[in-house]
């Protein structure tokens, strides 16, 4: 249960001159539910191209299921489900045209999940026999959604899944992830800028930052640590604490550390004019990516 499904190591991207990936190590073990954060233009989509085999690395290696994802057999692609931040559907076919077209690629292709999320996100009404090019964006990211989850996947990756979706479209996203997807151990990396979707449904967190994953894990953990210690130079000069994520010294000579440790904060957090601060989600994402 410990082995890694997904094996990045020393992956570097470049485009031109600009390094996006620089290096780059990641892990992700069974029924992880992992949320990639990081700042717009950080490589997100392209990482996550990349652990797929979308979009060839400059240096580096990746593996799913012990197989290089260059060269990954049908069975182990059949255990992937994967849903593109801009919908590559085939806007000619009808939405069921479509999913008929992806069933005969897979063979444990689920009918009974499929035929529900059609009926209830309105696929059998009006837009039954519609071309899918006639579709809005946030039709056709449902019926992208529906297409990587109709074969049961065991790995699911989502770019910015929701993007396109109102919120209700956002709700019924998020209720099927955790009912049908997530209680069922299935693995999912997705990335997302809305952090209170991710707070709902992620177990796990990766800051992506300088083409690196700079900070991961438990996201319960991180919030539990995730501490701001702000104070004078010559108090937090020289010292060092646990899990230090990012110091920084302003203008009137206060030095500000963001720390997700929360070990050993105490003796430093009685010192005279010293305050310790609890951190949200969206405040680590913040001091992470900067």
């Amino acid at each position: 249960m410990n082995t890694p499904i997904v094996e990045i190591s020393s992956i570097s991207k470049h485009f031109g001159s600009q390094a996006v990936l620089n290096g780059l190590d990641w892990h992700v073990r069974p029924g992880q539910v992992i949320g990639l954060l990081g700042r717009n233009g950080a490589g997100k989509s392209t990482l996550l191209e990349c652990l797929l085999g979308l979009r060839e690395t400059s240096a580096g290696s990746v593996r799913i299921y012990g197989e290089d994802v260059r060269h990954l057999s049908d069975a182990t692609r059949a255990r992937i489900g994967y849903v593109p931040q801009k919908s590559d559907l085939f806007d000619w076919l009808t939405p069921r045209q479509m999913l008929d077209y992806f069933k005969a690629l897979y063979p444990r292709w689920n009918d009974a999940k499929v035929d529900a999320l059609l009926a209830r996100w309105g696929f059998d009404g009006l837009m039954r026999n519609k071309p899918i090019g006639k579709l809005s964006g946030g039709e056709q990211q449902r019926l992208s959604i529906i297409r990587a989850l109709g074969p049961d996947p065991e790995l699911l990756i989502l770019d910015e899944p929701v993007s396109a979706l109102d919120p209700v479209g956002r709700r019924d996203f998020l209720r099927e992830l955790i009912d049908g997807v997530v209680e069922h151990d299935t693995t999912v990396v997705f990335s997302t800028h809305i952090l209170s979707d991710l707070e709902r449904v992620a177990l796990d967190v990766a800051f992506l930052k300088d083409g690196r994953i700079t900070l991961q894990g438990q996201l319960d953990d991180l919030l539990e640590g995730a501490r701001r210690v702000v104070g004078l130079g010559a108090v937090l000069d020289g010292v060092t604490l646990a899990g230090e994520v990012r110091r920084h010294r302003g203008r009137d000579g206060t030095v500000s550390v963001v720390t997700h440790g929360g070990a050993g904060l105490g003796a430093v957090g009685a010192q005279t004019g010293v305050r310790v601060e609890p951190l949200s989600l969206e405040d680590l994402f913040i001091e992470v990516t900067q």
